[in-house]
């Protein structure tokens, strides 16, 4: 694993800085970075992030490991990862394109036709257009492939009538990649397609779901005899569950980030200033070790995802990391936020930045953490996953897989 850039990369990491140096102010410790989503989003935040995203996409800095004839630079893997490391240094809006460019993007120019590639790609690239994905739904949970949203074609349009779930930017999305059964009589796999549904369109309601921590970034998605053109679906018809397949692989590669370095340096931070028994936390032995245990813990997944992104670097096929990268991150945050709050005592209970040394508000992190755990593959599902594909232990049993999807029992 090489750590250092090459001359080229070098030469990349300074024109990006120089960029960023002329566009955006340095970020200082405690600043969120471009990936962390605040809790709630007003009118304000989005039209930062159009214009920051306009901004990008004016100097050829928008989207940049997308293919020049889509208006990306066509960039490597790694040089995406430098373009990441060099924006995260700066104070920029939050990153509320994230789905549409890193899993709805990569779908469309897979699976979509040229006439649609033309439609959608420019406009999301530019930042005039937000979009989001309706996969998740209460009865389905972790299986996707048992969703019931039913798409019944109705001459060159289909009629879409069900409910989604967890849908991250609905509340100001304009497109949103659904996932939809148009035929319950074969197995539940087969019945899928897939379609691009305009959430302003009649019958869409977005009601945010509040969370314990006060935010509503997540939300339920109704869908109401919702007309949907049919040159808005996304690949043939019983094609879905491939065409969503790409997009959950670019979403679960798109997760590759620090493992908690960062959420650690800030706990280093937070120690060395609350006390405790008249000194700094930090000087206690025992804390001291338990600190130790959460930086290694969380550098071992930093260099993981490093040794990933040696691989792409390679034009190699990553292996299972980000399964093992995402299952034990999770906890380590869940755990870092809840020995947070352990320090703080009876403020603890108080949410706000102002009301911590550090600048950061465990109280928030502490409440959303479980969550992680949950967002974008739950523990089970990862550990299936490890022991499936890498231990190659017995795959788990199916018992529904070439049943007709309206003959599985529910309820």
């Amino acid at each position: 694993m090489d750590f250092d850039d090459t001359r080229n990369q070098a030469a990349f990491r300074r024109s990006a800085r120089s960029w960023l140096e002329a566009h955006a102010e340095p970020r200082a410790p405690g600043d969120p970075g471009p990936g962390n989503m605040p809790e709630s989003v007003d009118a304000a935040d989005v039209a930062a992030a159009k214009a920051w995203q306009q901004k990008k996409a004016g100097a050829g800095w928008a989207c940049i490991g997308w293919p020049v004839e889509y208006g990306g630079r066509g960039a490597t893997p790694i040089e995406e990862v430098i373009w990441a490391e060099e924006e995260a240094r700066f104070r920029t809006p939050p990153d509320l394109m994230i789905d549409g460019h890193r899993t709805c993007a990569p779908t469309v120019m897979a699976h979509g036709s040229s006439e649609q590639k033309q439609r959608w790609l420019p406009a999301m690239l530019s930042g005039g257009e937000i979009w989001c994905q309706l996969y998740s739904e209460p009865s389905a949970g972790s299986d996707l492939a048992g969703l019931r949203t039913a798409a019944v074609r109705d001459g060159d349009t289909w009629v879409v009538n069900g409910q989604k779930v967890w849908t991250s930017h609905a509340q100001y999305s304009d497109w949103g990649l659904l996932l939809a059964r148009h035929d319950p009589g074969v197995p539940k796999h087969a019945g899928l397609t897939c379609f691009v549904v305009d959430m302003h369109a009649p019958g869409v309601d977005v009601r945010p779901l509040r969370q314990i921590t006060g935010g509503h970034g997540f939300n339920e998605v109704f869908l109401d005899n919702v007309r949907v053109p049919d040159d808005c679906r996304l690949g043939g018809v019983g094609e879905g569950w491939r065409v969503a397949i790409t997009s959950l692989m670019n979403e679960r590669s798109a997760s590759l980030g620090d493992g908690g370095v960062d959420q650690v340096r800030d706990l280093l931070r937070f120690m060395k200033t609350v006390a405790l028994e008249n000194r700094p936390a930090i000087e206690d032995p025992a804390l001291r070790e338990r600190w130790a245990d959460f930086h290694a813990r969380a550098r071992g997944v930093e260099l993981t995802g490093k040794r990933t992104l040696t691989a792409l670097s390679r034009g190699e096929t990553p292996g299972p990391e980000m399964s093992l990268m995402k299952l034990v991150s999770g906890r380590l945050l869940q755990e870092v936020a809840h020995f947070a709050m352990d320090l703080t005592g009876a403020s603890g209970g108080l949410a706000g930045d102002a009301l911590t040394s550090s600048g950061v508000d465990w109280a928030a992190q502490y409440l959303g953490a479980a969550g992680l755990r949950i967002a974008g593959g739950t523990d089970e599902v990862l550990r299936n996953i490890i022991a499936e594909r890498v231990l190659d232990l017995p795959r788990e049993v199916r018992a529904d897989k070439d049943i007709a999807f309206k003959d599985i029992p529910a309820g």
